[in-house]
């Protein structure tokens, strides 16, 4: 894996990227050096933030990593694909398969770490075997096979008892399952301030389930008589997203702020974030509801 010289200009290291690109400028070019992408876009206060610091941290890398910005407003197809669900979503690719991320606007001296470590991994990037098992468990859940899922993800953690993606994805297998007890405690398994995509969609799911009413009849009754009680549809938003109802619940949270994005200081948006990050990276349900959201809040 060869590295760009320190000469480097600034427009070889930075460039806009785009879903027709992303193949190029992201996958290829990180068979020769670690590539990170921000997902971003210009509605996003947090990513005016993060932006700038994360220019500054690569050009201040002097070529041993590039950076590919992308509007997901614009491209939404590989934020689709890589499950990015809020915003600023940073993913670090190395040998052509993303290795590293994080959410947020973080300190500059969390990007920098980052970067340091991106850097060693790009110095070995070849595929572990935990990476092997992780990747074929993931995929597993997808096609709907969980006990497969969960058998890999157990084999990941038996090698690497504190790898973040193998908890989360455990933890994620028994909540399909629907055990949200044993999710719990596999979820707990992993530091209280640790910071993995996997791991924090499933703690939101489990925040939402443990919290969420048991019935909803008595909210559904009380909006037939009133369609502009907002404390009901946020119940019932909350009993449906316990139940893993993200679609209805995003539908019933997007009701309420289109009438009062204001309303109980935005208690619905605040809970639609929640259940956008419960629902997993680029999921139709985040997707489309962000869309829905962005159109609401700009309109």
């Amino acid at each position: 894996m060869s590295l760009i010289g320190e000469t480097a200009p600034a427009a070889d290291l930075i460039k806009e990227g785009s879903d027709a690109g992303f193949a190029k400028d992201v996958v290829e070019a990180s068979r020769e050096q670690p590539v990170i992408v921000d997902f971003w876009a210009t509605w996003c206060g947090p990513c005016k933030t993060l932006g700038p610091a994360l220019e500054r941290a690569v050009l201040a890398a002097k070529g041993k990593v590039k950076l590919v910005k992308i509007d997901i407003d614009k491209h939404p197809a590989y934020a689709g694909q890589l499950r990015v669900q809020s915003i600023p979503t940073v993913y670090a690719f190395v040998d052509g398969r993303p290795v590293d991320g994080f959410m947020g606007a973080v300190p500059e001296s969390q990007i920098k770490a980052f970067i340091d470590r991106l850097v060693q991994q790009g110095s070995d990037a070849a595929v572990s075997e935990v990476d092997a098992l992780i990747a074929m468990a993931k995929e597993s859940l997808e096609l709907g096979d969980t006990g497969g899922a969960a058998q890999a993800f157990a084999q990941a953690l038996q090698a690497e008892p504190d790898n973040l993606a193998a908890i989360g994805g455990l933890a994620r297998c028994y909540l399909a399952g629907g055990d949200t007890e044993r999710a719990a405690e596999v979820a707990a398994m992993a530091p209280a301030d640790a910071k993995n995509a996997d791991l924090e969609s499933v703690r939101a799911a489990l925040a939402l389930a443990q919290s969420a009413p048991s019935e909803t009849a008595a909210f559904e009754a009380r909006l037939t008589r009133d369609p502009a009680d907002h404390e009901a549809r946020l119940e019932l938003a909350k009993a449906l997203a316990g139940r893993g109802d993200f679609e209805r619940a995003a539908d019933e949270l997007l009701t309420i702020i289109a009438a009062d994005r204001e309303w109980n200081d935005q208690a619905a948006r605040k809970q639609l974030l929640t259940v956008f990050e419960a629902a997993g990276h680029g999921s139709e349900v985040a997707r489309q509801g962000r869309r829905r959201l962005s159109s609401i809040l700009f309109s």
